[in-house]
């Protein structure tokens, strides 16, 4: 018995040597050392041995055990040290490496981002921002801004009126003559936001957006306003455009014009590079932008005087310009857009075309 004690010992000494995982240990630990192993059965069964084989025979069982045991415990620990650096090594996280981008959660809509530019574009240029209420009085509406009393943009069927004296407003020039009442002259504002009439179709919606803009101080011409919307145009469309004035009428701007801008997609020209008719502007070489012209001084009268060491407005001594563009306008020409009702239909097949 002896002899098979030496034998099963260099066997399970050879397999728990040789075990290459933790997991292979354990199973050789069951088959030498567990309930069931020849080796411990030995050990139970050496009191059933003649008296003179009981001393011997346990104490080679017991140390071969032992033996066994130690080197078990031995590998255990050099076993679990090598899975453990080789998890390590796969686990490895390189912290130079980009993370993960994070995923979009929405982004400006391209008439705020078009806004947003336009505001960015004249602050850069000295204007300052302001905001007004939607809900106006027919007297800033219309009244103050010069509308004759049969002007046809006082009809109903081209304003909403919320009641005979409250309406919601039609342009954003209502904040031209409060932004005079509320600061003196010199005075270089611009005013984003919603306006309301009441137009549906492919090139009007009930509600749009403009942005107005307003200089006022001495000596102001013309020119002035050509330098200021060929600063515009440029940013916007690029360094190579320029501007013309047309004559054309407006109430609270006198002399008046129209604002075009020189195509950017035939430079000008009217013709594509194969000779064909641009489709942009139509062959015409230029683009209708805005509405412009320098203050009518009826306009000023509008704006009582704050005291008497200030008088307000007054035409003999200052002058200014004005101009109003349509923001869904400019969105339309810098991306081709075909429809303004494409703004509003929540469409993410469109909207996610830009930002």
């Amino acid at each position: 018995m002896t002899e098979r004690i030496r034998q099963l010992q260099e066997e399970a000494t050879a397999a728990l040597s040789a075990a290459s995982s933790t997991e292979a240990l354990e199973q050789l630990r069951v088959r030498y050392l567990g309930r069931k192993a020849e080796l411990p059965m030995m050990l139970r069964e050496v009191a059933s041995l003649p008296p003179q084989d009981r001393a011997v025979v346990g104490k080679e069982a017991n140390a071969a055990r032992k033996a066994l045991e130690a080197l078990i415990e031995q590998r255990s620990a050099a076993l679990s040290a090598a899975e453990l650096d080789a998890r390590l090594a796969a686990d490895a996280i390189d912290v130079t490496l980009p993370g993960a981008p994070p995923q979009p959660i929405g982004r400006l809509h391209v008439l705020s981002e078009t806004q947003r530019e336009l505001e960015d574009i004249f602050l850069g240029l000295g204007f300052t921002v302001l905001e007004g209420p939607e809900v106006e009085t027919v007297h800033y509406n219309f009244d103050a801004l010069n509308h004759s009393p049969t002007h046809p943009a006082r009809a109903k069927t081209d304003t909403f009126y919320i009641s005979d004296d409250v309406v919601l407003r039609t342009h954003t020039s209502p904040m031209q003559i409060r932004a005079m009442e509320a600061h003196p002259p010199p005075l270089y504002v611009v005013i984003p936001g919603r306006v309301y009439r009441p137009d549906s179709d492919a090139t009007h919606t009930p509600q749009f957006h403009q942005i107005e803009g307003l200089a006022v101080d001495e000596d102001i011409t013309l020119a002035d306003l050509k330098g200021t919307l060929l600063a515009f145009a440029r940013a916007v469309f690029g360094e190579e455009r320029e501007v013309r004035l047309r004559p054309h009428f407006f109430p609270f701007t006198e002399p008046s014009v129209e604002v075009d801008v020189s195509c950017f997609s035939c430079s000008g020209k009217g013709f594509m590079k194969d000779g064909s008719r641009c489709p942009l502007c139509k062959g015409e070489g230029w683009l209708e932008v805005l509405g412009a012209g320098e203050v009518d001084p009826n306009v000023y009268a509008y704006v009582p005087e704050t005291s008497a060491n200030s008088p307000g407005y007054d035409p003999e001594k200052v002058q200014g310009y004005a101009w109003g563009m349509g923001v869904e306008r400019i969105a339309m020409l810098r991306h081709g857009i075909p429809d303004l009702r494409l703004y509003y239909e929540n469409d993410l097949r469109f909207l996610e075309q830009f930002g």
